[in-house]
């Protein structure tokens, strides 16, 4: 049996086994973009090796720097958001920080509970998705920052990351007019969500351009949730109309609930009504039939936030909305009604 060690390893002991210079290792361990990937993955390796843990208070003090971020999401249980996290976090310990993760549920006052911990916690920085179209808490933070989500271009001088929105919507109701569904209803989130208005314009935008009233699109609005998009869809399903029954919904738990109000009144999707997530969580795989939805890059989101928030703590931010394309997943929520659709339709009834 070999000696007991008797000290905790050292960023030395990491370096020598590394066959670097120690402070090559100890940049390498802290996330510094003058690093090669095979220099970073040697140090790692040798680090886990020999067991080294940096020492994150006197690192701390020496730099100024606790070696903590923050994360402040609307809702935890959304596969969407929990996808965003899951990004930011690989992308803090890649640069060796820990993340704090909290979920304001959509609540002004919660959201502000968590900055004032986060401030407490002495975090070198937070990665927020405003829940409100008016942060007033900005100027009281007193740390370096970064927005996510529709709220933050309300912000343009706080560098911030998101969907692009336009583009995801119009390659969504692309592909619903690909299939024959020329005026698709909507399944939209609450009215004093910027997202909406985002989401609304861009389907403003499609219409006029194909020579289509939107005025024609029956709406529906809704919380963000299964039970919100259930509801809207029974109101839906109360209206007259004529003919199949398409629906593009703001998100893919309100279009999950759209699913099961259809299911609730004895209808088939895709056979009677067609339905269009838009998010691309994991659970829409698994729906009967499978989701077709519009994909959003949370963990890409997520992992880009937290390149901008380190950025900002090294004081080089560039101030400016950082834009992700989605993708289009399909599956089997959508009919193929396209043989027999118009390809051009002004001033058509009511859904």
């Amino acid at each position: 049996m070999g000696p007991r060690r008797t000290r905790r390893p050292t960023i030395i002991d990491v370096a020598e086994r590394a066959g670097v210079s120690k402070s090559t290792a100890a940049r390498a361990l802290t996330g510094s973009s003058n690093i090669t990937e095979e220099t970073r993955d040697r140090v790692v390796k040798a680090a886990e090796a020999v067991g080294y843990e940096r020492n994150h208070l006197a690192v701390g003090m020496r730099s100024g720097r606790s070696g903590m971020l923050g994360l402040v999401i609307p809702d935890i249980t959304n596969p969407f958001w929990a996808d965003v996290a899951r990004g930011a976090q690989d992308r803090a310990v890649k640069a060796g920080a820990s993340l704090l993760v909290f979920s304001s549920d959509w609540n002004p006052e919660a959201e502000a509970a968590h900055l004032r911990t986060l401030r407490r916690a002495r975090v070198d920085g937070a990665v927020v998705n405003p829940v409100s179209d008016s942060f007033e808490d900005l100027d009281r933070f007193g740390l370096p920052c970064v927005f996510i989500g529709s709220s933050a271009e309300r912000f343009p001088d706080v560098s911030s990351v998101g969907s692009d929105i336009a583009q995801a919507v119009r390659v969504g109701l692309d592909h619903l007019v690909s299939r024959g569904h020329v005026t698709p209803a909507l399944i939209l989130g609450p009215k004093s969500r910027l997202a909406r208005a985002r989401f609304l314009r861009a389907v403003h935008e499609h219409c006029v351009e194909r020579d289509v009233d939107p005025a024609v699109l029956a709406i529906e609005d809704g919380e963000y949730t299964v039970e919100g998009g259930r509801e809207a869809m029974k109101r839906l399903l109360a209206q007259p109309r004529v003919g199949h029954l398409a629906v593009f919904a703001a998100n893919d738990m309100m279009a999950l609930g759209a699913m099961m109000a259809v299911r609730d009144a004895g209808l088939d999707c895709p056979r009677d009504v067609s339905i269009l997530g838009f998010d691309g969580i994991p659970s829409g795989e698994f729906a009967w039939p499978g989701l077709t939805t519009v994909a959003k890059p949370g963990r890409d989101i997520g992992e880009r936030a937290i390149e901008c928030l380190f950025d900002e703590i090294d004081h080089k931010p560039e101030h400016r909305r950082v834009y992700m394309p989605c993708r289009l997943l399909e599956r089997g929520s959508l009919a193929d009604l396209s043989a027999a659709a118009p390809k051009r339709m002004a001033g058509a009834g009511r859904i």
